[in-house]
């Protein structure tokens, strides 16, 4: 079988961490045996810039063809004086919908290496493997109807609408037992039961999914006290889920108990496992192009595609033990290092990996 692979470089940093990433997943796959066919697209502001729109018609056609899509990072301070619905985070959005990606992954993993690179205590984050599993095509970003209005006395107002179906519940619910079942067994829903009706439900369905899965520890959480928890001892979490917007929110937090969001993953599914993968950085504009940017999250999106989409566990082992090894080498990007580590730049990182996984 050959898996149709789409990359959208994107804005910003995303050429360069993506053209080191792709270098990883070639070799990666030669190694493996994997047969894949490699295609490039435009998503974000490239997008606009080249085709007038942030999810242009040929970027949508190739995205339903695929297997797996590869991007980099959308957005930058060009496009800030567009209106809201014609900017390049739109795309993304658009491109999540189009999918339906309702699920996204987002491991905080400590790499024991970079146990100093945390903000919090290293004995408090040391062995730290948290998967937080975030519903990512319902919720307040989508819901209907939204805007600015003038209120009868003259006063603008802005409105949204929080709304989850059953069903939307149900399917985030159940992807996220059986990925707790795959690992420490153990699920915490997070929500705003006490005050939000739209909770309210949540919690409801969860606990019916949860009776379709009894190997599974279940606990609820309420979205303050999870982010509290977090910060004060992270791991006595396996994976949580949640919603859209507290799961935007959590899995920064969590990024950020790693030392860095250049280390960072991301996947985001539909019910075929049909993904788009992706570093959890943005497109950090103000050192494109300079050769400094950490391609680690990217390899490491690479493995998750392998993982997730291609059902290729033992190539994404792979990659990920060689991303630990050159840790051990000491070498460091900029973001991640320390007074006894050697900086190297984006592509000399790149060459690193594969040397590792050589």
């Amino acid at each position: 079988m050959t898996h149709s692979i789409l990359l959208l470089p994107g804005d910003g940093i995303g050429p360069e961490v993506v053209s080191q990433a792709r270098r990883v997943l070639e070799h990666t796959a030669a190694k493996h045996g994997l047969s894949l066919s490699l295609t490039e697209g435009d998503l974000g502001g490239i997008a606009i810039d080249r085709q007038g729109a942030a999810y242009p018609q040929a970027t949508r056609e190739l995205a339903r063809q695929a297997d797996a899509i590869l991007l980099g990072a959308v957005g930058g301070p060009k496009w800030d004086g567009l209106a809201a619905l014609e900017r390049p985070e739109r795309g993304l959005l658009a491109i999540r919908a189009d999918l339906d990606l309702f699920a996204n992954l987002r491991p905080a993993i400590l790499f024991p290496q970079l146990a100093s690179a945390s903000s919090l205590k290293a004995e408090l984050v040391a062995g730290l493997d948290i998967l937080i599993v975030r519903e990512l095509t319902g919720g307040i970003y989508f819901g209907e109807p939204r805007g600015i209005r003038i209120r009868d006395d003259g006063e603008r107002e802005g409105f949204n609408t929080y709304v989850y179906r059953e069903s939307e519940i149900k399917r985030i619910a159940t992807l996220a037992f059986e990925l707790a079942a795959k690992r420490d067994g153990r699920l915490t829903s997070v929500d705003k039961a006490n005050v939000l009706e739209v909770t309210m439900l949540w919690r409801e369905v969860v606990d019916q999914v949860a009776r379709e899965h009894p190997s599974v520890a279940l606990d609820h959480l309420y979205v303050d006290n999870a982010a509290m928890q977090l910060v004060r001892a992270p791991k006595q979490f396996d994976v949580l889920v949640t919603g859209n917007i507290f799961g935007d929110i959590l899995s920064d937090t969590a990024a950020m108990l790693t030392g860095s969001i250049g280390m960072l993953p991301s996947a985001s599914l539909n019910e075929q496992s049909r993904g788009l993968y992706e570093p959890v950085h943005g497109s950090a504009p103000d050192i494109a192009g300079e050769n400094k940017a950490n391609p680690l999250a990217t390899i490491l999106s690479v493995a998750m595609m392998l993982r997730y989409s291609l059902n290729a566990a033992a190539a994404a082992d792979d990659i990920e033990t060689a991303v630990s090894r050159v840790l051990d080498t000491g070498l460091r990007t900029s973001d991640i290092a320390d007074v006894n580590g050697a900086v190297v730049g984006t592509v000399e990182m790149g060459d690193a990996v594969l040397a590792a996984l050589s």
